[in-house]
């Protein structure tokens, strides 16, 4: 995950600052936890794509992102897939901690990318 700038039609990515977690979940949470029933039964329009590919989200849509984050953070117990077998001795308490921390992760980028007037890129 990165945030970006557009100039003059060319894509600039900020670099990563001191403690900078890049990371959006595991590559399985593009379906799993991204891109599963619940999420899009939120009404989510920006997370599902993970399942398909990477998300561009451009600078004029990242508040609309960031509604969808906030949207997802709301909802934490019900997004968070459970059972989860990857993790078979995971609670779901468990399960909710490690996709709200990779939630919080994509919430800082939005920040970043609205201080800078750029976007977020999730590959």
């Amino acid at each position: 995950m990165h945030v970006f700038t557009l100039q003059d039609g060319e894509t600039s990515f900020l670099d990563a600052g001191e403690g900078w977690m890049d990371l959006a979940g595991f590559e399985s949470w593009r379906t799993e936890v991204w891109g599963n029933a619940a999420v899009r039964e939120l009404g989510a329009r920006f997370f599902p794509v993970l399942a398909e590919g990477d998300l561009w989200v451009y600078p004029d849509k990242v508040l609309e992102f960031a509604r969808e984050c906030a949207s997802l953070s709301d909802n934490l117990s019900t997004i968070a897939p459970f059972p989860y077998p990857p993790w078979p001795d995971a609670t779901h308490l468990r399960v909710i901690d490690a996709v709200a921390s990779r939630l919080a992760h994509i919430q800082i980028a939005v920040g970043r990318a609205l201080g800078v007037g750029g976007g977020v890129v999730i590959w």
